[in-house]
């Protein structure tokens, strides 16, 4: 069995540190490769095929397809088609005659679109037009029910349009929510709360774009009817692709198509995933390996991950994984009915921020986690320090000194004393951070998933524990509102 896999692409996933004395036995491992493993490919390969999964239902009990494999191949019939990438560039074109993008969505519909923008725009993008080169500022919001977080880029939009004003124009603005159903709550009230202020506002040219469910009962979507009377832009949300699964559809593709990113690019990278892993053995399997030393190391008591790329352009990359592996396989029951209270709780950090604040945890604290390591290997930017104080000793020996080189090495001394005291931990190496390679990631990580949850026998395609506190929260809003209403008259 290989505990390190490098691919002919150059990423590099290294498990050598999930092995050892008090780890995991690797003679044990590759035995279950072969057997778990095995049954864990052969339902994954139907699940391509086919477009099930064994007993998925929809939130509301009837079957639904699940077509995340597909993503990666642009084809009739399949999530994406010729036609919609080629509207999506159109999109991206059009965009460019717009000042301001605001994209409103939540979780699935905020997260991936969000890593999107973090490793190919960044923090500089709405403050610096060379950067963006013709494209519009992005900005994200309808993520968080937060009046401080919606009034403050309400100022900032205000600001922007108050300075087109005294360049004698109007400020072009496009507001973009993201909603299968078109009745989100945090979406639509950003939504409600955006269109309202803007649109009575004469120094703002509101244009609006929908995503959403473009099959469903018009008289049920609101979002849908909308786009219908004004004839709005209209993008679709797939039936069988989870929110958490759909950065690599128009939810997450029309953030690219902002960006003017390689969307092509990205799906290449994640088909190349798809066929290395399905054509590969079992041995060489990279998502089937990391999943089943998750999966052996969580019975063994490890059920805590910690995802910490060394980058702060991936760090949205890691919250938004935490989405994947919570809502995956944090279940209650197995496909069974069995209550199995499965999952590992995943945890959001940034290296080398998160030494200074989480590593004493992870060096000395209980025996129950992973730590999951991500470099990049080749960045595009370097940046070499200098000594502007020659007079004293103490900065000497910072002259010459690469920041890249130490952020690595700095990797690489967390992973030794975590290996000094026998503690899991893994690291995989992205040779360049472009839209391949983070399809490629990105697409991994979804396939891991889905190998878990033939593991553990769960459903990794559904989420009835977060419909539970949406139903709770329908009722509780409800009657304050009447509440309020009561009042008001008396």
């Amino acid at each position: 069995m290989k505990e390190k896999i490098t691919m002919p692409s150059g990423l590099v996933f290294d498990f050598t540190n999930m092995f050892g004395t008090k780890r995991l036995d690797a003679d044990k491992i590759a035995q279950e490769l072969h057997t778990r493993g095995a049954a864990a490919e052969k339902a994954i390969q139907s699940i391509r095929v086919t477009g099930t999964s064994k007993n998925h239902l929809s939130k509301d009990g009837t079957p639904e397809h699940v077509y995340f494999p597909r993503m990666p191949y642009i084809a009739d019939d399949n999530p994406n088609t010729e036609d919609s990438i080629i509207k999506l560039y159109k999109y991206g074109k059009y965009l460019q005659q717009k000042d301001v993008v605001i994209f409103l969505g939540v979780g699935g519909s905020y997260l991936g679109s969000k890593v999107l923008f973090d490793a190919f725009g960044g923090y500089y993008w709405n403050s610096n037009h060379i950067v963006r080169q013709g494209h519009p500022r992005i900005y994200f919001s309808g993520n968080n029910l937060d009046p401080v977080d919606c009034n403050s880029l309400a100022y900032e939009i205000k600001c922007l349009a108050e300075m087109a004003v005294q360049q004698q124009r109007q400020l072009k603005v496009m507001l973009a929510p993201i909603s299968k159903s078109g009745t989100t709550l945090e979406t639509i009230s950003a939504f409600t709360y955006f269109y309202y202020r803007m649109e009575k506002n004469p120094a703002i040219d509101l244009e609006c774009t929908v995503v959403t469910d473009l099959q469903a009962d018009e008289s049920k979507a609101p979002l849908l009817h909308l786009a219908n009377k004004f004839n709005w832009w209209k993008f679709d949300i797939k039936e069988g692709i989870g929110g958490r699964f759909s950065v690599m559809t128009d939810p997450g593709l029309i953030t690219m198509a902002a960006l003017g990113s390689d969307i092509e690019e990205f799906l290449r990278g994640a088909r190349e995933m798809d066929n290395y892993c399905r054509q590969a053995e079992l041995e060489e399997n990279p998502a089937l390996l990391n999943a089943l030393v998750k999966y052996i190391a969580y019975l063994d008591g490890r059920d805590i991950e910690v995802f910490m790329p060394y980058s702060m352009h991936l760090k949205s990359l890691s919250e938004w994984y935490v989405q994947l592996l919570a809502e995956s396989l944090g279940k209650r029951f197995d496909r069974d009915g069995h209550i199995v209270n499965y999952g590992r709780t995943p945890i959001v950090a940034v290296g080398t921020t998160d030494m200074h604040a989480q590593t004493q945890q992870h060096q000395e604290g209980r025996l129950n986690k992973v730590i999951q390591f991500l470099k990049i290997a080749d960045p595009e930017e370097e940046a070499v320090l200098h000594n502007p104080f020659p007079e004293m000793n103490f900065f000497a020996p910072y002259e010459g000194m690469n920041m890249n080189m130490a952020l690595n090495t700095a990797l690489e001394a967390n992973a030794d004393a975590l290996n000094s005291d026998n503690r899991y931990n893994a690291t995989f190496t992205l040779p360049k951070l472009n839209e391949y390679y983070l399809g490629q990631l990105m697409y991994f990580f979804m396939l891991s998933v889905a190998y878990e949850g033939e593991f553990a026998n769960v459903d990794a395609y559904d989420q009835p524990g977060v419909e539970v506190y949406k139903r709770f929260m329908k009722d509780k809003l409800k009657e304050k509102k009447q509440h309020k209403a009561v009042r008001s008259i008396l």
